[in-house]
């Protein structure tokens, strides 16, 4: 009979690659690890890996569990977290996935509060999600998705927390700077500076530039706010932020904020859910906090 134990020694030898690896993360000795999946593979009468020098390479049939304990195992470990965290009276964990790098300094203003209310909640912001969050949500890998862009399925539910105005981002000497707004021509011969994502999940290009058939000059990506924000400073280009963001640095940086277009685009940052599942009364309260976190951020950036 196939069993969650078996699951956690596909999961792991595919993982770590060889059998003594997965022995010592599973805490088994090497021979009970291949006494194991020799039981298996006779259960199921066919081979779960192949061996190519010291490493494993899963069969078809390898990868068939491998698939199913993806997706279990998740379901397992998060239930028994539930669990643990009923019994323990309020402790608990919150891992949150993120798909909008300058959400970090929104979320910054609801984690310290949060943690101050929720002493014994562990937090963990998980970012590899990027653009992948429906996904982890889906799979139980996090507990919370904060986005911009919700991908709708009847499995989620998202709250909407916060408003803002999606703009462009030029140095405060730049002719466009005194401009109400700006059309999509007054790009077509500039470098556009962006967070490293797919151009089609970026608004700049996907609900601006090209609607309206216009190609920029170059594309060029930076990880972190701050040296995005200085190269637009120094005049190397322009870029495309949340409003209170760039208010946020422009009494150290000559920058300056152009809504985009003579109506602007707005968007609204959603906080993700699986839906019909028993939120824990810690996680209910960091929504109100987000909820409660509107205007009050507004006012402190």
């Amino acid at each position: 009979m196939l069993e969650r134990s078996h699951l956690m020694i596909i999961r792991t030898v595919h993982q770590l690659g060889t059998l003594t690896e997965a022995a010592e993360q599973l805490c088994l000795s090497q021979s009970a690890l291949s006494h194991a999946i020799k039981k298996l593979e006779n259960y199921f009468g066919t081979p779960l890996w192949i061996k190519e020098g010291r490493r494993l390479r899963l069969t078809q049939a390898g990868h068939t569990l491998l698939n199913l304990a993806q997706r279990l195992l998740p379901q397992f470990e998060h239930s028994e977290q539930i669990i643990r965290n009923i019994a323990g009276g309020g402790q608990g964990s919150l891992r949150i996935g993120m798909e909008c790098h300058p959400c970090y300094q929104w979320l910054l203003n609801i984690v310290g509060p949060f943690l101050k209310q929720f002493p014994d909640v562990d937090l963990d912001v998980r970012q590899r999600f990027q653009f992948g969050g429906m996904g982890a949500l889906l799979g139980y890998d996090i507990d919370m998705l904060v986005t911009p862009d919700p991908l709708y399925s009847l499995a989620l539910e998202y709250v909407p927390v916060f408003d803002y105005e999606h703009v462009l981002v030029v140095p405060k000497t730049h002719s466009l700077a005194s401009k109400p707004w700006v059309e999509p021509f007054d790009l077509s011969n500039e470098v556009i500076i962006t967070y490293p994502v797919e151009p089609s999940r970026l608004d700049i290009f996907s609900q601006f530039c090209h609607p309206a058939g216009i190609a920029i000059k170059k594309h060029v990506q930076i990880e972190t706010t701050e040296i995005l924000l200085q190269m637009v400073a120094a005049g190397r280009g322009f870029s495309a932020l949340p409003k209170w963001l760039v208010e946020s640095y422009q009494g150290t940086l000559d920058i300056c904020p152009v809504s985009l277009g003579k109506k602007g685009i707005y968007k609204t940052i959603h906080l993700g859910f699986r839906k019909n599942e028993q939120r824990p009364t810690y996680l209910n309260q960091f929504i109100q906090m987000a909820q409660d976190n509107d205007t009050d951020f507004l006012t402190n950036t």
